[in-house]
């Protein structure tokens, strides 16, 4: 025989597989399985029903939805129902960050004029900028143009 209270079976291989138990939330909405994409909160007091991003934590008090679900919701009568926008997916490129990226490839593409002391320059060179003051390790400088 064994220890005493020690179990011969592993525990693993004593477990039972359980398929209710899920990492992904799931909608609240009755045989609805669907991963849910949003929550709903009501605000009693100001009879609001808040619809927003899928919240951190699952709440007692709040419902999960999944997207067909959300979409469809309404509210009593009488009551009103804000969307909140879902902001945390990054934003893709604006039109004008798609021009300056392709103005920043035009201007890397064009050949350099470099002299033999132009090694970390590109462009012509000009006239070095005077130093005006200093403060530490900062320095102010003018452009000799100006």
């Amino acid at each position: 025989m064994g220890e005493p209270g020690r179990s011969r079976r592993s525990p693993l291989k004593s477990a039972v597989p359980s398929n209710v138990v899920s990492p992904v939330r799931r909608c609240s909405r009755t045989a609805c399985g669907r991963p849910a994409v949003a929550t709903l909160t009501y605000v009693y007091a100001d009879s609001t029903a808040v619809l927003g991003p899928l919240a951190t934590y699952a709440e007692p008090h709040c419902y999960d939805l999944c997207a067909e679900h959300s979409e469809r919701l309404t509210a009593p009568r009488g009551w009103e129902v804000v969307r909140l926008a879902d902001t945390s997916a990054p934003a893709g490129p604006s039109g004008d960050d798609l021009e300056a990226l392709a103005n920043a490839v035009r201007e890397a593409a064009r050949p350099a004029e470099r002299g033999p002391d132009d090694r970390y320059r590109s462009g012509p060179r000009t006239a070095d900028p005077v130093e005006v003051a200093r403060r530490g390790h900062l320095r102010v400088l003018r452009s000799p143009d100006s």
